[in-house]
């Protein structure tokens, strides 16, 4: 019996950068005994260089090129894994529909303020050169309704530690709910 009512798929976690994807996939892949890969970092270690300096030096579609690369290849082991999808890995529709067919997705949602103050200036973080609040709204309304209509679990993140997360998550997985909205 897998670790989800019969299922050992994948857990996909989505959502804005800010909104602990790192840290909750880190402690849920801990829980399961499962390997946690985060895209950002997968990418790095395939390209050599960080994303800011892909982002700098190639642009934004070569970061996104590279972000849908390491995804497939997360996607086609057969282990499964939790994997930190990048914030904005599912604009493109293919990885919308790989993400959908190969396992569960678990959109961990933040309120605007939350992810500014998580992220602060936004230092290391490309497309928050300027403006880190004004540009997290506006890609925050752009990408919410994405990552709605993929999620099959959908966890409020504000003013929960990661442990309650990580609970939450677990608890919504092993009941095979479509979606909760605690």
């Amino acid at each position: 019996m897998g670790a989800f009512g019969g299922s050992d798929e994948s857990v996909y976690l989505i959502g804005m950068m800010g909104a602990g994807k790192t840290t909750t996939g880190t402690l849920l892949a801990e829980k399961l005994g499962w390997p946690y890969l985060d895209s950002d970092a997968e990418v790095e270690a395939a390209t050599g260089s960080t994303v800011p300096e892909i982002f700098a030096n190639r642009g934004e579609a070569a970061f996104r090129r590279e972000e849908s690369a390491v995804l497939r290849r997360a996607m086609a082991s057969e282990q499964p894994a939790i994997v930190g999808v990048a914030g904005g890995a599912v604009l493109d529709p293919e990885n919308r529909a790989l993400l959908a067919s190969t396992g569960r997705v678990v959109w961990l949602r933040a309120a605007v303020d939350t992810i500014v103050g998580r992220v602060g200036t936004g230092v290391g973080r490309p497309l928050l050169d300027h403006h880190p609040a004004a540009t997290l709204a506006r890609l925050d309304a752009e990408r919410r309704p994405v990552y709605a209509a993929l999620a099959n679990v959908v966890v409020d993140v504000d003013r929960r530690s990661p442990a309650k997360v990580v609970t939450e998550i677990l608890d919504a997985l092993a009941r095979g709910e479509a979606h909760m909205t605690p």
